[in-house]
């Protein structure tokens, strides 16, 4: 039996002096402290086992994975299957409360919060970057990999393998920015899910996640 683990890394801070939900939008890329964050969980995965890196094709993903890459020695590689959730309210406001929310032109759009029906569907999300895990652990059968990603698809593929329900509350989420979400496989079955903060801490709501 052969023991595979893919560690799944959540990009770093943004830059988003404006507040609004940039999803796929291009132009967003890692705050200094974003950049900090990547260089900090680099360090941390600097002793690993780790022979394969892939990153979701946007931006702050590659920035965040480029450090990892390098202190391994390994080409970047990029599958588009890691990107964010798509959303309608991109580009817009969407804090509890306040901007696109608040207005009634957009409330059908939260008639289903079990799908949702406001953008890219949980279970195709979690089939989605499921496939980018095996895909990854294929790459990197007996030694390590790395899969940098977002926030929501992280989350939604833990919850998916945890057996849980996929709607959730936003503000509850287990993903600190930088953080790892390690998935450790004996053959092709999943044996473990680990959580770390190599970066520390950070708030689910924070600007710029």
């Amino acid at each position: 039996m052969t023991q595979t683990t893919v560690h799944l890394v959540r990009h770093g801070e943004v830059h988003n002096p404006t507040g609004i939900l940039y999803g796929r939008l291009p132009g967003f890329r890692l705050s200094a402290a974003g950049e900090r964050q990547a260089l900090t969980v680099a360090e941390h995965l600097r002793d690993f086992d780790i022979v394969h890196v892939v990153a979701s094709p946007l931006e702050r993903a590659r920035q965040t994975a480029t450090p990892i890459a390098a202190s391994h020695r390994l080409e970047l590689a990029t599958d588009d299957r890691l990107i964010e959730s798509d959303s309608l309210f991109e580009g817009k406001k969407v804090s509890i409360g306040d901007g696109a929310l608040r207005s009634p032109r957009n409330w059908p759009h939260l008639r289903d919060p079990f799908t949702p029906s406001w953008g890219e569907p949980y279970q195709r999300i979690a089939h989605r970057m499921l496939a980018a895990v095996h895909r990854a652990r294929s790459a990197a059968h007996g030694h390590e990999a790395v899969c940098v990603s977002h926030q929501l698809p992280v989350w939604t593929i833990r919850r998916y393998l945890e057996g849980k329900r996929l709607w959730h509350n936003p503000t509850r989420r287990q993903c600190s920015l930088a953080s790892l979400t390690s998935l450790v496989f004996t053959d092709e079955e999943l044996v473990e899910i680990r959580y770390s903060e190599p970066a520390g801490v950070s708030d689910p709501k924070t600007t710029g996640a």
